[in-house]
This record gives C-alpha cells, sequence and structure tokens, in this order.
C-alpha cells in the first residue's frame, strides 16, 4: 500500500483548505518532536497520513450529531482527539499522562488553534464525568481500557476505540465482566484493523457472567 499524501487525504475526507492547512502544521509539529520523544511509532512516520490522520478522521462520521463532549483516553501524539477537534468535534478532552507528550499536546493545540482541554493525569486520576463519546487508539487491550474508560460512561456514551486484529479475543475477555452492545467496522486506514463501536456499556453485576 502506498503511502498517503495530504492532497489524497484531502480528497477522501473532503476537509476545507483552511482545516488541511491546520492538520499540515500539526503533521510537520508531530515530525519535528518525534526525534525527541516517542509521539508515534518510527516506522509510520513515511505514512502519517494514512496511519495517523486517516486512522483518526474515520470516526467523525460515527461521532453522534449531538455530541458536546469528547474524551480521549491516553492520547499520546494526539490520535485520535486531537485531529477530531479540528475537524470540528466540540468540547475534546485529550487525557495524557505522559508530561512530554502532554507538553506536545499543548504546543499542538496552540499552533493549530485547536479547541481542546489537554488532562496531564493518569486515566484512573482524572476528574470523572459522563462524556458522550469516549475514543482511544492502542491504549489498553479492552478488558483493562473498560475500566478505566468507565468514569466517563453513561447510558448514551458511544465508546469508539480503535483496535487491531486481536479484536475477538479482546471482545471474549472483556464480556466475562462487561455487557455491551458493539459492533465492529472495517478500518479505512488499516487492512487489519477494526473501529469498535460500543454502546450500552456496563459492568456485570457482581456473580454475573
Amino acid at each position: 500500500m502506498s503511502p498517503l499524501g495530504p492532497d489524497r487525504f484531502a480528497a477522501l475526507t473532503g476537509v476545507s483548505r483552511e482545516t488541511m492547512a491546520r492538520l499540515e502544521e500539526y503533521a510537520q509539529l508531530l515530525k519535528r518532536w518525534s526525534g525527541r520523544i516517542n509521539l508515534v511509532s518510527r516506522n509510520t512516520l513515511g505514512d502519517l497520513w494514512r496511519r495517523h490522520f486517516l486512522d483518526s478522521a474515520q470516526l467523525l462520521p460515527l461521532i453522534p450529531e449531538k455530541t458536546r463532549r469528547l474524551v480521549d483516553l491516553g492520547s499520546g501524539g494526539g490520535f485520535p482527539g486531537l485531529v477530531l477537534a479540528l475537524l470540528g468535534v466540540p468540547g475534546v478532552e485529550l487525557i495524557e499522562s505522559d508530561r512530554r507528550k502532554a507538553v506536545f499536546l499543548r504546543e499542538a493545540a496552540r499552533l493549530t488553534n485547536a479547541p481542546v482541554k489537554i488532562v496531564d493525569s493518569r486515566i484512573e486520576s482524572a476528574k470523572p464525568h459522563v462524556a458522550d463519546v469516549v475514543t482511544a487508539r492502542a491504549c489498553a487491550p479492552l478488558d483493562k481500557l473498560l475500566p478505566l474508560a468507565q468514569r466517563f460512561i453513561g447510558p448514551n456514551t458511544v465508546c469508539l476505540f480503535l483496535k487491531g486484529e486481536h479484536i475477538a479475543d479482546e471482545l471474549t475477555a472483556a464480556r466475562r465482566d462487561w455487557r455491551m452492545q458493539a459492533a465492529r467496522l472495517p478500518s479505512r486506514a488499516d487492512p487489519r484493523g477494526v473501529i469498535l463501536k460500543l454502546e450500552q456499556v456496563t459492568r456485570e453485576p457482581e456473580g454475573g457472567g
């Protein structure tokens, strides 16, 4: 699969020139900082627009129109949360415990004028509140991720998790302790990837399973 460039990304997503300019500034900053801290895997920098920007942007059509608060867990280099904020999703909160990555996120938000809130703490220490959408990418296996996400999940919360080829095993493990309505959607960015959409997520009652 040949690398995706910004022009092709723009054609696939239909984003405006103004938004593309902000995304390109973000991409250049990411490349500069990646020499100092591990924001994304080094071997993906050559296909940054597919592996990270398109991977994040593909969640946009799945976000409910009435969304006013989105929490991105373990944001790292800003994927998918910062990209979604630049694409117009309101109320995005990026949670990142690595202080160096949090500094990067603040600089990226400043440079691109992204309307995000950055929380530099561990997920389990962040203030609980109900979000409309919870996102995560490469954060933790599902059975470990759901207890972290639980502090932001309400009855109508939609969880959108970017997952890999072992999602069937992750779902099996998670369902021992959790009830959920799950849909697996193919990734537009990675032939081995999956978008896991979860709704009505609740912990099994004590003794259930």
